[in-house]
């Protein structure tokens, strides 16, 4: 079966692992994403994969609680190695062979980031979680997911959410809003779309590098993604 994309950079909310519960993980959303997953992964398609950690950890609950910036940010990184783990071991129950990078040094639970090394796991098929961010403060999971698309050589970032694409207003609000099959990178800052953040969609655009927004939540989707079939909204030059 001939796939239309080859290596991509599939890109999780923390909040995606939620499922119906107010924070953490539930066990039955880890599993359906880590079957999508595998499903991607036997049709040969190489995945790299970034997850937020706004299930167990946010920024603003930091400034709420008086911790500063800097350090909410920090532990904000360590929540999105949690979820990393935790995917990594759904992966591994699929059989699909898994390593994790982190932006943080943690020698005892991930490898450094390393370019050369990730785009050989790569090669091997195996699936590589990039874990901590940038590992810098004031950069979103977004932002890391873009940096990590470019140097992996990625085709795409596939952004999984709860919507079938990229709509002009919420449609979890809004019943008549109305849905894009394509935008430019230009549309999506200019009508201020909320795909992914300032800096994320700047990377994207100096490096030509398209963005798929589809709904991760329907199983099967992300298969039909790589196949070709229009199931998200492409943001492209």
């Amino acid at each position: 079966m001939s796939t239309k994309y080859k290596r991509i950079l599939l890109k999780l909310s923390g909040e995606s692992l939620m499922g119906n519960q107010k924070y953490g993980i539930d066990a039955d959303m880890l599993k359906q994403f880590a079957a999508d997953v595998a499903e991607v992964c036997a049709l040969g398609v190489q995945v790299g994969l970034v997850i937020g950690g706004g299930n167990i950890f946010r920024g603003v609950q930091a400034a709420a609680a008086g911790i500063d910036k800097v350090s909410g940010d920090y532990m904000g990184m360590l929540a999105t190695v949690i979820n990393s783990i935790g995917l990594q071991n759904a992966l591994e129950a699929h059989g699909v062979q898994t390593r994790l990078q982190s932006a943080i040094h943690m020698s005892q639970i991930a490898e450094p980031f390393i370019r050369r090394r990730a785009l050989r796991h790569l090669e091997k098929g195996r699936v590589v979680l990039f874990g901590a961010g940038t590992g810098n403060p004031y950069f979103t999971t977004d932002t890391a997911a873009a940096l990590r698309a470019i140097e992996i050589e990625a085709e795409c970032i596939v952004k999984g959410t709860r919507v079938d694409g990229i709509y002009d207003s919420d449609p979890e609000k809004n019943p008549n809003a109305k849905r894009y099959n394509t935008l430019s990178y230009k549309q999506v800052l200019e009508q201020s779309l909320g795909v992914m953040d300032l800096t994320a969609i700047t990377l994207c655009q100096e490096n030509k590098l398209p963005i798929l927004v589809f709904d991760m939540n329907t199983p099967g989707n992300l298969k039909k993604l790589v196949l070709g079939e229009p199931v998200a909204t492409v943001v492209s030059e």
